[in-house]
């Protein structure tokens, strides 16, 4: 099988899955849906010769960040929402306007040709070890510690949210 009809497959299954967590009514699926998503991510990063951030984004975001999201799902014990039928017909029309003017730029570049995009002639290397820890902690050491700091205020706060119910 060549890798581009594998790196297709991937993608359709990322954006499908993407679809699926946005128009689904339940929180639980919607996760799962996303869970599926990471992997198709992480069937890309490999197909770019970045297996780090493979075995990153499946250790991560769908371990990790997956059972902190089922967790504040759970917590926060998420029913139904009754929204406004007016407002729900109106999202409605707006997704599936969206959905059709993104196939229609996929399709757009596809028939046209995508010599016009940017295809580097050299060989990915970004995703090794090396790089990310370099990109990481100097040309991003800010962004990264404010994106742990986050984190770290994030899990206080559930903590302590989960702690007063008890």
């Amino acid at each position: 099988m060549p890798l581009s009809l594998l790196f297709y497959f991937a993608a359709l299954i990322a954006v499908g899955s993407a679809i699926l967590v946005v128009l689904n009514r339940n929180a639980v699926y919607s996760a799962i849906f996303l869970v599926l998503c990471f992997f198709s991510l992480a069937m890309i990063y490999l197909l770019l010769e970045a297996y780090f951030l493979a075995v990153l984004e499946i250790f991560i975001y769908a371990g990790a960040i997956m059972v902190l999201f089922l967790f504040v799902v759970m917590l926060l014990n998420l029913g139904r929402e009754k929204a406004l039928p007016h407002f729900m017909k109106f999202q409605r029309a707006l997704s599936l306007m969206l959905v059709i003017l993104f196939f229609f730029g996929v399709s757009l570049i596809m028939v046209v040709g995508s010599g016009e995009l940017h295809q580097p002639t050299i060989k990915f290397s970004s995703g090794s070890v090396y790089a990310l820890g370099e990109a990481l902690f100097t040309k991003f050491l800010l962004p990264f510690e404010v994106a742990s700091l986050l984190l770290l205020v994030a899990l206080i706060g559930t903590v302590y949210l989960a702690k007063r119910k008890i």
